[in-house]
């Protein structure tokens, strides 16, 4: 399988990467729906309810809490997935990222089309006149980070019961649908309407990197469950750990 995807990377210039929390776990970051997830761990309250519009205008320190404690990992580095799609990029093979992550992992490692589907906790911004702030305004703060003006500094994500970027939504379909080839990969399909994009795609292969099985198995022309960095890494050429 792997010498059959180095071929299929090989021989396209049109591939884009649409990818979910299995990209970043190799980095240190925990995924939400596995076993070990953040979705099965206990809290005060339930992260989904937590991770919710509501929650957070009518709970902010409730919601800051939390957030500091288990969204934030700043520390975490690109491992070899994340550096051989910016790598593939830089050699013109791939178009674009389409990714659910919050991480801000994949500008580290150099890529620079990327289509954040919910936001990144780099970016943040005042609910009431809209100042951008870095993530050190959260980081730095205590409670609810305030902006200068006293309104309440929010994480530019996308949280239950609000709707994805309009213009965020338009590019990743639209890479998608120009798209040769499509990997997939660290994603279990079943967050919508983000796994919905795959549907555009009418190119010629799809690729399917997940440890577990997933809804779109049987679309795909290559399917491989090993850990995303190692698989992208030796097909790649990444060196290293």
């Amino acid at each position: 399988m792997y010498e059959e995807l180095k071929e299929v990377i090989e021989n396209s210039n049109n591939i884009v990467f649409f990818g979910g929390a299995g990209v970043s776990t190799e980095s240190g970051i925990p995924d939400f729906r596995s076993v070990d997830g953040l979705y099965n761990q206990k809290y005060k309250f339930p992260p989904e309810t937590i991770l919710s519009h509501s929650f957070f205008m009518t709970k902010p320190r409730d919601f800051y809490d939390f957030y500091r404690d288990k969204m934030l990992c700043l520390t975490a580095k690109p491992n070899k997935a994340h550096i051989a799609l910016a790598k593939l990029e830089k050699l013109g093979k791939l178009k674009a990222v389409v990714t659910q992550n919050i991480d801000g992992l994949h500008q580290a490692a150099g890529s620079k089309n990327v289509y954040e589907l919910h936001g990144s906790v780099m970016r943040n911004y005042c609910v009431k006149c809209h100042q951008l702030y870095d993530v050190t305004a959260v980081t730095k703060s205590e409670g609810i980070p305030k902006c200068s003006c006293g309104g309440i500094i929010k994480p530019d994500v996308v949280l239950y019961e609000e709707g994805l970027d309009d213009n965020v939504v338009s590019g990743a379909v639209r890479a998608i649908a120009n798209a040769e080839v499509l990997i997939i990969g660290g994603t279990s399909l079943n967050v919508y309407p983000a796994a919905g994009f795959l549907n555009y795609f009418g190119g010629d292969k799809i690729v399917l990197l997940n440890k577990s099985e997933t809804p779109f198995d049987n679309h795909a022309n290559i399917v491989i469950r090993d850990p995303i960095g190692k698989v992208l890494g030796d097909c790649v050429g990444i060196q290293g750990n």
